[in-house]
C-alpha cells in the first residue's frame, strides 16, 4: 500500500471519529492554596479548569475554620480562580482539608499551604483519596515540592498520549537503548527550554495550532518507521543517522504542550523553579521507563518471533498514525 493511499484510508477513518470527543494531552488537577496572613486568618485562592468538572467542587476546609469573606471569581488564561479568606479558631496542623466533587474526575488536587514562620507544605488529594490530613511539616520544602512534582512530571508523560506515542515512535525508529536513551535526552532537554521559557513568559505560542503540529510530529515519524520498515534506499535516512536532531526539534514543541499542562495545574511562584526543575526530571524518568520497556518487548519478540518482528512494526506504525492523524484532524476541527 502507498503512503498516499495510507493517508486516504486513514483520513476517512478520522472523519469518521471526528463526531466523538477526545482529549489526548490533558492534566487538569485542582490547585488550591492556603496562604496564612495573621495568626487566625487564611487567604485562599482555589483555581481549576474552566472546562473541568472540578470547576463546580467544593473546598472542604477544616473543621475549626470559616469562611469569613464572599467568593471572587475570575476566569484566567481558560481557568476559574475563586479567592476568599478563612478563620480558624486554632491551628489547622490535625485537622482535615478535601475537594468535594474530586471522587467523581478523573484528575488530582494540590493543596499548597503557606504558614507563617514554618516550611511550605504540599499536599496530594485524589479521586480515591479526596481528604487529606494537614500534619506539621516533618519535610524541609525541597523535599516537599520536589516529591510532588517529580510525581506529576512522572504521571504526565504516562497521561499526556501524544507526548507516550512520540516516545514509543523513536523507540520504533532506533530500536538501540543507548541511541533510544540519547534521542529521548534531547527531546526532554528541547521541551525543557520552551516550558521553562514559556512558564516564566519570555514567549508563547497558540495552544491549538501547537497541540496540532504536535500530532503532525507523530505521524511524521510513523510514516518514517515506514519507509525504513521498506528499505526502498540503501541510504539512510536522515531521522536514522540523526535521531536526536528530530527529537530535539519537535521536542521544542513538544514542550509549548507540556506548559500548557502546568498552566492548568499552577506553580507555586515562591517554588517555581525547584517545580519546574523536578516536573521536567519526572518526565525525564516517564520517559526512560517507556523506553526500557518498549525496547525489551521488542527484543523479546525479535529473540523468539523473528517472522514477527517486521509485522508488528508495521502494525504499530500505521496505528500510531491513525491515532495521530484522528488528533490532527480533531485540533484543527474543534
Amino acid at each position: 500500500m502507498s503512503i498516499a493511499s495510507y493517508l486516504r484510508i486513514i483520513m476517512a477513518l478520522c472523519f469518521a471519529l471526528l463526531s466523538r470527543q477526545a482529549h489526548a494531552d490533558e492534566l487538569r488537577p485542582a490547585y488550591i492554596e492556603l496562604n496564612q496572613i495573621s495568626e487566625a486568618q487564611w487567604d485562599i485562592v482555589w483555581k481549576a479548569s474552566a472546562q473541568s468538572p472540578l470547576a463546580q467542587g467544593h473546598i472542604i476546609l477544616p473543621e475549626n475554620c470559616e469562611q469569613t469573606t464572599k467568593p471572587i471569581q475570575k476566569l484566567e488564561l481558560s481557568n476559574q480562580i475563586t479567592r476568599f479568606t478563612i478563620n480558624c479558631s486554632s491551628p489547622i496542623y490535625g485537622q482535615s482539608i478535601g475537594l468535594r466533587g474530586l471522587e467523581f474526575s478523573n484528575s488530582d488536587a494540590l493543596v499548597r499551604i503557606a504558614a507563617l514562620n514554618r516550611d511550605i507544605q504540599t499536599i496530594r488529594l485524589t479521586p480515591n483519596d479526596n481528604m487529606a490530613l494537614i500534619t506539621a511539616p516533618s519535610q524541609g520544602i525541597i523535599t516537599n515540592v520536589a516529591s510532588s512534582y517529580l510525581a506529576l512530571g512522572f504521571e504526565h508523560i504516562l497521561e499526556g498520549y501524544d507526548h507516550l506515542l512520540f516516545v514509543l515512535a523513536l523507540v520504533l525508529l532506533i530500536p538501540s537503548f543507548k541511541r533510544a536513551a540519547w534521542t529521548i535526552t534531547a527531546f526532554t532537554l528541547a521541551h525543557s527550554i520552551t516550558l521553562i521559557g514559556t512558564t516564566l513568559g519570555y514567549f508563547a505560542l497558540p495552544s491549538q495550532p501547537v497541540e496540532a503540529i504536535i500530532a503532525l510530529s507523530i505521524i511524521f515519524l510513523a510514516l518514517e518507521i515506514v519507509q525504513i520498515l521498506r528499505k526502498q534506499s540503501n541510504t539512510p535516512r536522515l531521522s536514522e543517522r540523526y535521531p536526536w536532531i528530530i527529537a530535539f526539534l519537535f521536542g521544542l514543541l513538544h514542550g509549548f504542550g507540556f506548559a500548557g499542562a502546568l498552566a492548568e495545574i499552577g506553580l507555586p511562584q515562591n517554588d517555581m523553579p525547584l517545580a519546574l526543575l523536578t516536573f521536567n526530571l519526572g518526565v525525564e524518568l516517564g520517559q526512560l521507563l517507556i523506553v526500557i520497556i518498549a525496547i525489551a518487548l521488542l527484543h523479546i519478540i525479535e529473540r523468539y518471533k523473528t517472522s514477527l518482528i517486521i509485522p508488528i512494526k508495521y502494525g504499530l506504525a500505521y496505528t500510531i498514525g491513525i491515532i495521530a492523524t484522528y488528533w490532527f484532524l480533531e485540533r484543527i476541527f474543534t
